[in-house]
């Protein structure tokens, strides 16, 4: 009977789920939208680190305030676009609150089964907050543009890309007006990301 439990625990599947600091435990290979919170997202996203940290300055440049300009990109390029679809582009990232973020290259390494983790704790976090699992291509294409063009600058003013290397990778940002990058601390990202959640939750509700 002993042997057999030792040996049960051996061949046990490796844990796949993280504890949140909400207490929340999240099941990473089938997440469930009743294990999401926001306050989690907004710690997580505000300390992960864009570009693997290779950025200047004393402070990493976030994913929470990547996020933000995202969200406001969009509105820019679509002015008038419905609050939800705002929602979806602050939410862009968010699954990052949790497998980090990994550049473009390496994803394409990691190849399918990274995909299909990042896809499904994507869906989880659509159906939490009142959006579909899967947006609409050309909500997706809006929100792929605004993040390429956050790219762009973040490229060309912090992670050390000439004009020239950033337009070639990640294109020229048009419709969108030239910003100053100024990195802000992870306390100043996550408060931000989270008001301005809070924002776009109560105008979708009006």
């Amino acid at each position: 009977m002993t042997g057999k439990k030792a040996n049960s625990g051996k061949n046990a599947p490796p844990r796949a789920w993280q504890r949140m600091l909400s207490g929340r435990r999240l099941d990473l290979l089938d997440p469930s939208p009743v294990d999401i919170e926001i306050d989690d997202i907004a710690h997580g996203l505000a300390r992960v680190a864009r570009w693997n940290g290779q950025t200047i300055g004393p402070l990493p440049f976030n994913v929470a305030q990547h996020s933000l300009i995202v969200e406001d990109f969009c509105a820019v390029l679509k002015p008038g676009w419905p609050v939800k679809w705002r929602l979806a582009a602050l939410l862009h990232d968010a699954p990052e609150f949790v497998i980090g973020d990994m550049i473009s290259p390496f994803k394409a390494q990691l190849g399918g089964h990274y995909k299909v983790i990042e896809h499904r704790l994507q869906q989880a976090i659509h159906l939490r907050f009142g959006l579909p699992a899967d947006l609409p291509d050309t909500i997706e294409k809006l929100i792929k543009r605004a993040d390429r063009a956050s790219a762009f600058f973040e490229a060309t003013q912090l992670a050390g890309f000439d004009i020239v290397e950033a337009r070639k990778i990640f294109g020229s940002p048009h419709g969108i007006t030239p910003i100053e990058l100024k990195t802000a601390t992870a306390g100043q990202a996550q408060s931000a990301y989270l008001k301005r959640f809070h924002n776009l939750m109560s105008a979708s509700s009006c």
